[in-house]
């Protein structure tokens, strides 16, 4: 018998429908994860067809924020944070935030999530920031818990990802800082960074891209260490250690700035009269002396078009993923200064006087 459109739907007739029990429809329809995809995705089509309208049925108006792989919470993320929370309750949203810790090389039916994640009828939607990989990703595809990610942070190959990604441009601010030093005059800049990290690697791309466009050749200390200030240390210590000549340097974020500070303060010079330094993200920048320039990034906004895009993905689950890039913007500050446009060789005449060492580095 032919129903009208908003009149009430019993779950026997989804469950006609989809030629499955009506336990199962009850499952799939209070978001437990522990369903065939095949089964709901059955059930949810059937329900379609009914007229069933699933977010009337589902009242919880909760979000999760999940940062993972991050020991306390990071400045940076701690911004994304604020402003998905605050888009979350301009939009009568709640949101919880969670920890979790997991391995890139664990097999993604191997990664056991919190059970609160488990259930949509508690938790609508994921906000996934810190360090993430694609076998997480492949979880949350695999269960159909829909969640948006930082592109920028996620480890492996991004056109895996089956949802949606918000960038901070990174890229293109890289490249268009490395310019401002160009401008400034000089020619041998190094950045320092851990490569290995995606952030690091996408500031590089726009560093090589900027570089390669005036005919510059690219250097790089890449340390391999989760620690930001360390590898700025030691990047920056081991290239003066080779005699390597640079008149400025591109820290691949702000508190890798700040071990950079450190190294070149250790080693007897001056910023930016000896060394220019530029950094990313702006976090600490202001803090450091003299303070430093560097690529601003939104992560109040990077956080607002997380919520909004998932948001939209709740209200109409066949949204197509999205990958959205906030811009970013150059803010200068006292860490560089400009130099005539032949180059300069202050790095290798203010160490030619001192001894050098070698410092053994581990990969």
């Amino acid at each position: 018998m032919k129903k009208h459109p908003n009149s009430k739907i019993r779950l026997r007739e989804i469950a006609d429908l989809s030629k499955v029990s009506v336990a199962t429809v009850s499952r799939v329809l209070n978001g437990n994860s522990h369903v065939d995809p095949t089964i709901r995705n059955t059930v949810l089509e059937a329900a379609a067809k009914l007229k069933v309208d699933l977010t009337q049925r589902n009242k919880t108006r909760t979000l999760a924020f999940l940062l993972s792989n991050r020991i306390k919470l990071h400045p940076f993320h701690s911004r994304v944070l604020s402003g998905a929370e605050a888009h979350c309750t301009a939009n009568g949203w709640e949101m919880i935030f969670l920890s979790f810790s997991y391995s890139p090389q664990q097999p993604a039916d191997q990664l056991h999530l919190p059970r609160i994640l488990q259930r949509n009828d508690l938790v609508r939607a994921l906000i996934l920031a810190g360090t993430n990989s694609t076998n997480l990703t492949q979880l949350l595809d695999q269960k159909s818990i829909p969640y948006v990610a930082l592109g920028s942070n996620i480890l492996g190959n991004i056109d895996e990802v089956g949802s949606h990604l918000v960038f901070s441009d990174d890229t293109q601010g890289g490249a268009d800082i490395t310019r401002y030093l160009i401008e400034l005059g000089h020619r041998n800049i190094a950045f320092v960074g851990n490569l290995r990290l995606p952030w690091f690697a996408r500031c590089f791309d726009g560093y090589k891209k900027a570089m390669e466009e005036a005919g510059l050749l690219t250097s790089s200390a890449s340390i391999d260490s989760e620690d930001d200030t360390e590898a700025g240390y030691l990047g920056t210590k081991s290239m003066l250690s080779r005699g390597q000549t640079f008149t400025a340097i591109f820290a691949g974020n702000d508190t890798t700035a700040h071990g950079v500070y450190r190294a070149l303060r250790d080693s007897g010079l001056r910023i930016p009269e000896d060394v220019s330094v530029v950094g990313c993200d702006d976090t600490i920048g202001g803090w450091l002396y003299p303070s430093l320039t560097t690529v601003r990034e939104f992560p109040e906004q990077l956080g607002k078009q997380m919520v909004e895009l998932v948001l939209n993905r709740i209200a109409d689950p066949s949204t197509l993923p999205q990958r959205v890039f906030i811009p970013t913007e150059i803010i200068k500050r006292d860490s560089c200064m400009s130099i005539p446009s032949s180059p300069l060789e202050n790095v290798r005449k203010s160490t030619e006087t001192r001894p050098r060492k070698t410092f053994a580095l581990k990969s």
